[in-house]
């Protein structure tokens, strides 16, 4: 049982998923579990105390009034889209009481702070600790107490490793979590690192005693090969540990978004997504999109490489550094693309000058093809953004600190920075962010002609984008299009099937390509069937994983 803020106890119970490191399946794990006690008619809600990402999701927000009052649910917050994605397994409505504490990386050691879904303020990691944790520890336990009020099962989510000792006086994710809401632990071990039973062992060696008790079991991940080939490990870890082994999850990869951008390429490299569906390069097309030193909700971007024939190609955006001579002319960065996607980003204006120390913003600027700009890449495809001190750290401009390149401002004024000039239009940034869930009506034109109905998604920006001269509005007033190049606020754009297939056939006619049929694909699920089938498929995959392969009796979870 958990303790409410007013002293009373609640039947509620809560599971934290956390681990020996980061990445070893935590999030999988518990949208799998949120699934499987929603399917049984268990009330179940996700939560996790503190993250730290730029792929983010607006909610309502979710507060209880000083006066006692009934919470309230009238406003928009945004939280980790882990916990956005596990709250739709849970069937139920995500909130921000789901993921209470968000810090968001925005460059140069500082984090966006978001406490209950609304930004506070910019801050370095020092200063978070000292200034803002007790409130931030405050926030995260009334959260899971509204849970705790509504569900009968909360399934927590911990953060990197729960045996991080030079934290363990401020792991709000891992350990006050465990302490604060009375929970039981299950430790996740990725044994393709390598030395699983080993980091288990320190792991549970490291935790302070009283969070040590709370562990009932711990869980193998992502193993490929002979089961069998872990039992004499698996007897000893048990044997030193007391601490059961209840379950061996084979490698799957069920198809949720990703929780943040280490899956990405790093600024300077190039990745492709997508080449594995069977379908021969030759008859492909390649989106390129530059993969930003800040870029934020890159699950914008994943459902693209779904598609059978569509290669989402990541161009690197590298610091250049004095007297590099090998360095390739970045006005071949986007040679061999057939369209662009500007992503969105946590800095528009440290990104955007990025573009311009590299030169790849020359090459997006000639490019000659269908140029879709979201959020942030919306902002740079304009003539100008003004107030950019709000919005930049400041820091890409002079000498950079870490190469000593010196970079040369396309203006002498630090509030006004010049855009990519492919829009007529000039974004003001502000200090207040807009949040919102939207549906818009489409009128297809440009790199989406053809594209009709409404399109969903949600807005997450500060700053708002006046146009300077007439431009067509596809998406509704917050958006522009001139011929090919398209800017838009709409964050989740290309999961809306109609916007979707006019994009890539845009795409492919730009490429002077036949789309490929679905069974080119060699079998890969398409992203462009069924809506709903495609968005229920990887809660339920997840789902199976942990069915199939965790004791829940010993989890407690065996009847739900």
């Amino acid at each position: 049982m958990s303790e409410r803020a007013d002293g009373s106890e609640s039947s509620t119970r809560t599971l934290l998923i956390a681990g020996t490191a980061s990445h070893v399946g935590k999030s999988t794990v518990a949208a799998g579990l949120c699934r499987l006690l929603a399917d049984r008619g268990v009330a179940v809600a996700p939560y996790k105390a503190q993250n730290m990402s730029n792929n983010a999701r607006v909610v309502v927000r979710s507060e209880r009034p000083s006066d006692g009052d009934p919470v309230v649910r009238d406003r928009w917050g945004e939280i980790g889209v882990s916990q956005f994605v596990q709250a739709r397994a849970a069937r139920t409505t995500p909130t921000t009481d789901c993921n209470p504490v968000l810090l968001k990386p925005r460059g140069d050691g500082e984090s966006q702070l978001v406490l209950d879904g609304r930004a506070v303020e910019h801050l370095a990691a020092g200063a978070y600790y000292d200034e803002h944790w007790e409130r931030a520890r405050a926030a995260a336990e009334a959260a899971h107490g509204r849970l705790a009020d509504e569900y009968d099962v909360v399934i927590a989510e911990g953060a990197g490793s729960i045996a991080e000792i030079n934290l363990h006086d401020r792991d709000l994710a891992n350990v006050e979590t465990a302490r604060f809401a009375d929970a039981d632990i299950l430790l996740l071990v990725d044994i393709e690192r390598g030395g699983a039973f080993a980091s288990l062992y320190g792991t549970l060696e490291l935790l302070p005693e009283d969070v040590r008790e709370r562990v009932v079991g711990a869980a193998i991940t992502k193993f490929r090969g002979d089961e069998s080939l872990l039992e004499p490990g698996i007897a000893e870890i048990e044997s030193r540990t007391g601490v059961p082994i209840l379950g061996v999850l084979p490698y799957d990869d069920p198809g949720l978004p990703e929780e943040d951008s280490v899956s990405l390429p790093a600024a300077g490299e190039r990745a492709v997504a997508g080449a594995d569906d069977g379908v021969p390069a030759e008859r492909c097309v390649t989106i390129a999109v530059p993969r930003l030193p800040r870029l934020s909700n890159a699950t914008d971007l994943e459902v693209l490489g779904e598609v059978p024939g569509v290669r989402l190609e990541y161009v690197p955006v590298p610091v250049p550094v004095d007297g590099d001579t090998n360095r390739s002319d970045p006005r071949d960065a986007l040679t061999g693309a057939d369209a662009v996607v500007i992503p969105g980003t946590k800095n528009t204006v440290d990104d955007l000058l990025a573009l311009r120390r590299c030169g790849v913003d020359r090459a997006i600027a000639d490019f000659d093809g269908p140029i879709v700009g979201l959020c942030g890449g919306y902002q740079m495809l304009g003539e100008r953004l003004t107030n950019a001190t709000l919005e930049g750290t400041g820091r890409e401009r002079g000498t950079d600190p870490g190469t000593g390149t010196e970079m040369e401002p396309k203006t002498d004024d630090p509030n006004t920075i010049d855009g990519l000039g492919l829009l007529p239009v000039e974004t003001v940034f502000e200090a207040e962010k807009r949040l919102e869930q939207v549906t818009v009506d489409v009128d297809g034109t440009g790199p989406i002609a053809g594209a009709t109905g409404t399109a969903s998604g949600y807005e997450i920006h500060a700053g708002t984008t006046r146009a300077l001269e007439p431009v067509d509005r596809p998406l509704g007033p917050r958006s522009a299009a001139i011929g090919d190049v398209l800017g838009t606020y709409l964050h989740g754009l290309f999961e809306n099937e109609s916007v979707r297939e006019a994009f890539l056939e845009t795409a492919f006619a730009s490429a002077d390509l036949e789309r490929p049929i679905e069974s080119d694909s060699g079998g890969r699920d398409s992203a462009s069937g069924n809506e709903r089938d495609s968005a229920r498929r990887p809660y339920d995959r997840a789902r199976t994983l942990v069915e199939a392969n965790l004791d829940l009796e010993e989890l407690g979870l065996e009847r739900g």
